[in-house]
């Protein structure tokens, strides 16, 4: 019976590529749901023979991090570089979501503080 190697949501497509092509040079079996026409369901990956499962989870965990290894490095190149992206880079690019997103901060704030106000 096929078990659960790992959920999907929010993978980027270049990794899934990259874990895939990795399961396959592996020799493990696998498929993939999605999330639907609707994106209600799990899109996942399964493991077929669920005897490897031990193996192809040690061979994910490597792949992360590697993975996480080479986007720290990207990360501080970049810094080093100053081609970073900073909040105002964002703030710059688009102005009205920021102040969109800025205004539903202030709000949420503000909602959690006024029962405590108006308790003296």
């Amino acid at each position: 019976m096929a078990v659960l190697l790992m959920k999907l949501r929010l993978v980027p497509d270049d990794e899934l590529a990259a874990i895939e092509a990795l399961l396959e040079q592996q020799g493990l079996d696998y498929y993939a749901t999605t999330a639907g026409n609707w994106g209600i369901s799990l899109p996942a990956l399964w493991l077929v023979d669920a005897t490897r499962i031990d193996e192809a989870r040690s061979l994910l965990d490597k792949f992360a991090q590697c993975r996480q290894s080479e986007a720290r490095a990207l990360r501080d190149a970049l810094r080093e570089s100053g081609r970073a992206r900073t909040m105002l880079d964002i703030a710059r690019e688009n102005p009205l979501r920021f102040l969109l997103h800025l205004a539903v901060v202030a709000a949420l704030v503000a909602v959690s503080i006024v029962p405590f106000l108006q308790l003296t």
